[in-house]
């Protein structure tokens, strides 16, 4: 037992101070997803826009999902949820108040990701799983303002191990070898040609992924390259002895891995998550540099920054949540025991949801068991590109009738319809939440999407363009199924919607 405790602590202790960088990005990230949502307030969250509420409580709500954010349909009242949400993640970001930060980020981070499922991806799963590890993590004890002001004793040390180091590290294993085991396809790990196809996708191809798209064989080497990263790699974190340099290996080689992603594909706030998610493994002696080299001179005056903005709080004057977290009413050695013993426990059911859903010879999960799963949002699928690539590329017109008798499309500011592929397809779309929707409008098991998108695009336009309104609009996917080989072939013509703007 003592060995098994030893192994634990040595491979499942983590440097607080890198915790604290953790943090501090999972902040930004925040801030920066609810700036990008911001701009679609009307579209992806309202009664107006392309998922009113009655349609999502019919085809996409799952009934152990919580949302504050679909008690109303108006985006005034979204706004405002946006306003609680950053003003809490500002509140993470400084290490204000970081434990209860945190929870209410969880919170309405979860509320906002089910309010719309439907332009979500495998980032805002690990950015929130990131943010239910933190709620049990001490990642306020560095560079934070509740460290500022704290007078504990022994605050200099800085490394912490318990259950919570290792669900946070264990969840990064899964992220990588399941998505790992889910790659079953001989695309991935016998033929080679993953790559080939992802870059086909004309939908999320970058520059650096245009460039190198005409290298078969350096495709082939980065396919299986990436497979067996994905599955070997994340056994080096469970190595005891050599710890950090295993460490630095593996923070090292993700981090090139995801940089590599983001010039090559458009994956919107994807990269920079899983580079978040990693930031927190990095051992004392890289902490160690990072604050001689980087951080020295900024510490104490971003002390004295802290305290000064925060000053005005003290006041009593001033508005001030405290919750009753702050005063347990249980002794500190049995609030650690039950939070030891909880978050073992959805430790181990994150790992049987994982291997379940890849197939890893583990009894299924049934209805029964994974209500939990779905109340907390643990649940977790890391299938990108998984089991094989998707094939059916192609663009969208979205073909207008106006009064004139033109057709003209609204995808490209109401020029003449035009049906060759553009120059660059990606920038089509507005940001990475539109292409996600795009994405699954294409599907059949979401065709009931088709005509609130339709009637949102059309009045849309018409309310911006009174003298050049559109009588009907058929949304067109021209779409060009990837061949092997580079084989050329002939862009197919499908509708998808046809509506009306009908007078009142």
């Amino acid at each position: 037992m003592n060995q098994l405790h030893r192994y634990l602590r040595k491979v499942f202790t983590v440097d607080l101070r890198a915790l604290a960088i953790m943090r501090i990005w999972v902040a930004g990230i925040i801030l920066t997803d609810l700036a990008i949502r911001a701009t679609d307030l009307e579209a992806h969250y309202s009664n107006m826009g392309v998922l009113p509420l009655h349609v999502l409580h019919q085809f996409g709500w799952n009934p152990y999902h919580f949302s504050f954010h679909t008690l109303s349909g108006l985006w005034q009242i979204q706004a405002i949820l946006f306003l609680i949400a950053a003003a809490f993640a500002v509140c993470l970001l400084l290490g204000y108040k970081t434990r209860t930060a945190t929870i209410v980020s969880w919170v309405l981070l979860v509320s906002l990701q089910n309010r719309n499922t439907f332009i979500s991806q495998g980032g805002d799963d690990l950015l929130r799983m990131l943010l239910f590890w933190g709620m049990f993590l001490p990642w306020g004890k560095f560079y934070s303002y509740d460290a500022a002001k704290s007078r504990e004793p022994g605050l200099q040390q800085t490394t912490y191990f318990s259950a919570a180091t290792a669900a946070y590290i264990l969840q990064i294993f899964l992220v990588y070898f399941c998505t790992a085991l889910l790659k079953n396809s001989p695309e991935w790990h016998t033929e080679g040609t993953a790559l080939y196809y992802a870059l086909s996708l004309d939908q999320i191809l970058m520059p650096v992924g245009r460039l190198i798209y005409p290298y078969p064989e350096l495709l082939e080497f980065l396919t299986l390259t990436t497979w067996y990263v994905e599955l070997l790699l994340p056994f080096l974190l469970l190595i005891p002895f050599y710890n950090s340099f295993f460490r630095l290996v593996v923070v090292g080689v993700l981090f090139g891995f995801h940089i590599g992603i983001s010039l090559t594909l458009f994956v919107g706030l994807f990269y920079l998550i899983n580079i978040a998610s990693i930031a927190g493994m990095l051992p004392p002696k890289a902490m160690d540099w990072v604050e001689k080299h980087l951080l020295s001179s900024f510490r104490r005056p971003l002390t004295g920054q802290f305290q000064r903005i925060f000053r005005g709080l003290k006041s009593p004057a001033t508005l001030q949540v405290r919750l009753s977290l702050d005063k347990p009413l249980l002794s500190q050695a049995q609030l650690r025991y039950l939070r030891e013993g909880f978050v073992s426990f959805i430790l181990f059911y994150c790992i049987w949801w994982n291997l379940s859903g890849a197939d890893a010879r583990v009894p299924a999960m049934t209805g029964h068991t994974t209500w939990l799963g779905n109340l907390l949002r643990v649940d977790q699928r890391w299938g990108m590109f998984a089991p094989a690539v998707f094939k059916d590329d192609g663009w969208y017109v979205l073909e207008g009738h106006n009064n004139k008798g033109q057709l003209i499309d609204l995808n490209r500011e109401g020029e003449a319809a035009d049906y060759a592929k553009p120059s660059s397809v990606v920038s089509l779309f507005k940001n990475d939440r539109w292409r996600k929707y795009s994405e699954n409008y294409l599907f059949v098991n979401y065709a009931f999407l088709r005509p609130y998108y339709c009637n949102y695009l059309v009045r849309r336009w018409n309310e911006a363009n009174p003298h050049n309104p559109v009588r009907e609009l058929q949304v067109v996917y021209m779409k060009e199924y990837t061949l092997p080989d580079y084989q050329p072939v002939e862009p197919k013509r499908e509708v998808l919607c046809t509506c009306a703007n009908l007078p009142e």
